[in-house]
């Protein structure tokens, strides 16, 4: 763990297993221009924090920050933590500096119309590409004394790291059109080092190539962070998804099958961080949810923060997967001030549940915490929590309501479960339902297709057709919805039985609804 990342874990936000207090990143991205005026970031900061967001992530535009070389405007960095601090909300500062979605659009008009001191990237073909090259130390030093002079200003701002928490270098860093840069300063690594004799030639190799150099270049940037105003660190990346090759994504970013020279070439790095986009949203969370593995020396490979993720319907219901499942570090929905009021309305139903999630006291060392996660194609998981068996659903598996089968895409349902003991458990979410078996009771499950009233169709086997059941059952002693308070105390709302347990047979939250459940379980 970096200084940088212990200084994260810090911030006394919310309690953890070890008792010690840990940040976790409520969080939404501001869209690109939300924040290029005092007009903007007046009217957005205060939207952002009824949303229910505790921390906003916010662009910090080199090209509006240095006009001319050498000459600093901080007005909009001074006014976003300002306003910040006034309404209680942490900042995450976007470096927009060199690259922005792998072009080179932030950087000042002074660097840009000078291409002889400031060389772009190329294609192998010798096309110049709106990419200043990462192999120019020109581009580099102009890079990192604006980033330098941003941390400076945010350490006379905010000494004590009150109000911002964490630093992204670049946005989504990577190549397109080619897969490595071929301008003459490249090549000349290139030869230099022998790649292609190393590690061979092709898209891949040459991915890697760059990758190594843009974490490398990103490293200085990193170290001048750790000498001003020391604080969380990462670069986040753009996937590689839907089947593009090197050059047609932003190549050579901190993807996940490139961790290794992203690790090499920028050790001051904290986290890897995935802009997840595409669907598969439980596959690609996967892939940066990297455990301590003994082969990395004790330490976490990755822990999973999510800086940007599409900001829809279903971001509620992610959120609560990612937190459950991997112990994310945070989540932010892209462009959120921009959102349909449908979309937030999932952030802050999700984050309400959150926020009284980690404020339980005390958290209990190895809580053990799964994420639920579920659409119209991936419809079930099944956990087996020490012969608990339990079987996780999409709430419309079950036969009430008709959006199930009226041809319309389903809004996926997500939970965080949590367990507090042996047959006592917590369910927080929306559009799901769980029923609990012991696990010899499960194996001896006979599978029924239910009618719309939620009972066994006409026809179904009858006790005289199957064999006799043998083993222990579990029944639900107690389903109570209920809420957790600032101090960490679990309230009684009402009890859940008769129709709203299908009597007895398991717990459920509705797709309209925003629930935590406190379940018990006997045996009989």
């Amino acid at each position: 763990m970096t200084a940088g990342l212990a200084a994260l874990l810090t911030w006394a936000l919310i309690p953890t297993a070890s008792a010690q207090p840990e940040l976790r990143i409520l969080g939404g991205e501001l869209s690109n221009s939300a924040a290029t005026s005092v007009a903007d970031i007046d009217e957005v900061l205060p939207r952002m924090k009824q949303i229910g967001l505790n921390t906003v992530l916010v662009p910090a535009y080199w090209e509006l920050m240095e006009p001319a070389e050498g000459q600093f405007d901080f007005t909009l960095i001074d006014h976003c933590i300002d306003k910040a601090r006034e309404q209680q909300l942490k900042l995450v500062f976007l470096w927009f500096g060199a690259w922005k979605n792998s072009m080179s659009c932030y950087a000042p008009a002074w660097l840009k119309r000078d291409t002889k001191r400031f060389p772009r990237a190329m294609t192998q073909a010798g096309k110049p590409l709106e990419i200043a090259s990462c192999f120019s130390d020109n581009v580099l030093q102009a890079d990192l004394s604006a980033f330098s002079a941003l941390m400076r200003r945010i350490a006379e701002k905010d000494a004590n790291h009150e109000v911002v928490v964490m630093m992204q270098i670049e946005n989504e860093i990577g190549m397109l059109e080619s897969a490595r840069d071929h301008s003459p300063l490249a090549e000349q690594v290139y030869q230099q080092e022998q790649w292609a004799k190393r590690y061979g030639t092709g898209d891949a190799a040459d991915e890697q190539f760059m990758a190594l150099h843009y974490a490398r270049y990103v490293e200085h940037l990193a170290q001048a962070a750790r000498r001003i105003h020391d604080m969380p660190l990462y670069v986040n990346a753009a996937m590689n998804s839907r089947g593009r090759k090197p050059g047609e994504y932003p190549s050579a970013g901190p993807l996940a099958h490139l961790i290794d020279f992203w690790h090499q070439g920028a050790p001051s790095i904290d986290l890897l961080a995935p802009d997840i986009y595409d669907t598969g949203f439980k596959q690609w969370a996967a892939q940066y949810a990297m455990p301590l593995r003994p082969q990395d020396g004790g330490k976490v490979k990755n822990r999973l923060f999510i800086p940007e993720s599409r900001c829809c319907i279903n971001s509620g219901a992610r959120a609560l997967y990612a937190f459950g499942e991997h112990q994310a570090l945070g989540f932010s929905p892209f462009a959120i001030d921009q959102a349909q009021p449908q979309e937030t309305a999932s952030v802050t139903h999700a984050y309400g549940l959150l926020r009284q999630l980690f404020n339980r006291q005390p958290a209990k060392r190895g809580e053990t915490t799964w994420g639920l996660l579920f659409d119209q194609d991936d419809k079930e998981r099944i956990i087996d929590d020490d012969g608990v068996v339990m079987t996780c659903r999409h709430f419309f598996t079950l036969p009430w309501d008709p959006r199930a089968t009226d041809g319309s895409t389903w809004p996926e349902g997500g939970a965080m479960l949590i367990r507090l003991g042996r047959h006592d458990y917590l369910l927080a979410g929306t559009g799901v339902v769980v029923d609990f078996k012991t696990r010899s009771e499960k194996q001896q499950e006979a599978q029924q297709r239910l009618g719309e009233d939620g009972f066994a169709q006409a026809g179904g086997a009858s006790s005289t057709t199957t064999p006799p059941f043998s083993g222990k059952r579990l029944g639900l002693l107690a389903v109570d919805e209920v809420s957790i308070d600032d101090a960490g105390q679990m309230h009684y709302l009402r009890r859940h039985n008769g129709d709203q347990t299908h009597q007895g047979r398991h717990a459920r939250i509705g797709v309209d609804e925003w629930k935590m459940l406190h379940i018990t379980l006997y045996e009989y």
